[in-house]
């Protein structure tokens, strides 16, 4: 081995310029992957001479970490560029000497590529899978410092829109006092369109914080026997009455299994109906239906919305739940909240989850897909517990319940 490693010496130069013409064209790259190719053949040498080809590994780790690339013109991956300096190596020595001694540089050299190639690869698969792993975890940074981003956002521009929004509501109400004192008619009509634009804009900014809350885990509960048929019988007559005029929708309480009180915060479960029946009411053709239902689960209440409306794609079945998600084209929609496909501001299902599971429950829906024809309409199951899931606040609800029971039975 030691004449083959001479020999190899001796074309060294040979071998460098045959696969420079391959592998560099740019008088700078060629100057740079010159020396990198020397560098090999160089290794090379001293691999076919003892025999070991590891002394290749040094020369395939710089370049690998380099990226082929940056040092030749050729590949992002070493193997053709292993196969190019290979293929020198064979075309020198077969140009000078004889077909034996050729033959022998060939067998001498074919240890030390295959362990090259092996090696090349294994360093490759492992560079790749770091810089992925690297690349998703920038990702998920970005994702979670955008997704703090705009809860700032949330939070600053709802303490900010709430200060100067109940000055005027209060201007408002002042002024429609007054203007009611006159009895100009015209000017309270007026007064009365802005009145309800602020009750709007109220509704949203207080929208806005509470997605706030939930996102900071600062939604704070207060926790008290609610009994879930009377929230619902009070959502559904505000319905009733809200889409009496235009919307020939019918509003009812199916079978309600659950007739006892579960320990919950009465506001915040009263602000979970109204927008799921909002929604309901929203997705529903005008002459379709909304059906509230209850039975019991152990340790739970689960409480169905269902409605013959347009449905949901499975596929949007998570995202709804998402904050300012909208399904279908948001211009189309109509600005009322209580009109078919009304607008939004796509956070009423995001809040929802979020105060079901701060009581320890969830929400999900079921709905055969999207279609505005069959209407093939939604259900939507909330999973109330019965008890809270804090302890501390579990012990002081065991007493109001067992008050309101005694209450009940006076």
């Amino acid at each position: 081995m030691v004449e083959v490693a001479n020999r190899l010496r001796a074309l060294r130069p040979r071998m460098v310029e045959n696969a420079l013409r391959s592998l560099a064209r740019g008088e700078g790259l060629r100057a740079m992957a010159a020396e990198q190719i020397s560098r090999f053949y160089f290794l090379l040498e001293d691999a076919v001479e003892s025999g070991s080809p590891e002394w290749l590994d040094p020369c395939l780790q710089d370049w690998v970490k380099a990226a082929p690339r940056s040092i030749f013109e050729h590949s992002l991956s070493l193997l053709p560029v292993l196969d190019a300096l290979k293929t020198s190596v064979w075309d020198v020595a077969r140009a000078n000497g004889s077909a034996d001694e050729a033959l022998e540089v060939i067998l001498a050299v074919e240890p030390a590529f295959t362990h090259a190639q092996s090696f090349a690869s294994v360093l490759e698969v492992e560079a790749l899978l770091r810089d992925t792993v690297a690349k998703e975890s920038e990702a998920e940074e970005n994702l979670i410092r955008l997704h703090k981003s705009k809860s700032d956002f949330i939070a600053v521009a709802a303490h900010e829109l709430k200060t100067p929004l109940t000055l005027v509501e209060g201007y408002a109400d002042m002024l429609t006092d007054e203007v009611g004192k006159t009895g100009g008619q015209q000017a309270v009509f007026l007064l009365n369109g802005i009145v309800k634009g602020i009750a709007r804009l109220k509704e949203i900014v207080d929208d806005l914080v509470d997605v706030s809350m939930i996102d900071n885990d600062m939604l704070s509960l207060s926790f008290q026997p609610v009994r879930l048929r009377r929230v619902v019988e009070r959502v559904c007559d505000e319905m009733a009455r809200a889409l009496a005029a235009d919307r020939q929708l019918t509003v009812s309480i199916g079978e309600f299994e659950s007739e006892g009180a579960v320990i919950a915060d009465p506001i915040r479960i009263l602000q979970v109906f109204r927008h799921l029946m909002l929604n309901a009411v929203k997705y529903t053709p005008d002459g379709g239906s909304v059906t509230v239902s209850a039975r019991g689960r152990p340790g739970f209440c689960e409480v169905m919305v269902a409605d013959t409306g347009i449905g949901i794609a499975p596929e949007n079945q998570q995202r709804i739940f998402e904050k300012f998600s909208s399904v279908g084209n948001v211009a189309l929609h109509s600005t009322s909240k209580t009109k078919f496909k009304g607008g939004g501001t796509g956070l009423g299902l995001a809040i929802v989850k979020g105060i079901i599971e701060a009581h320890g429950g969830a929400i999900w829906c079921e709905s055969p897909g999207h279609d505005e024809v069959a209407c093939p309409g939604t259900t939507f199951h909330i999973m109330i517990p019965e008890m809270p899931p804090a302890p501390e606040a579990a012990k002081v609800s065991e007493a109001m319940l067992d008050r309101e029971m005694a209450n009940d039975e006076q």
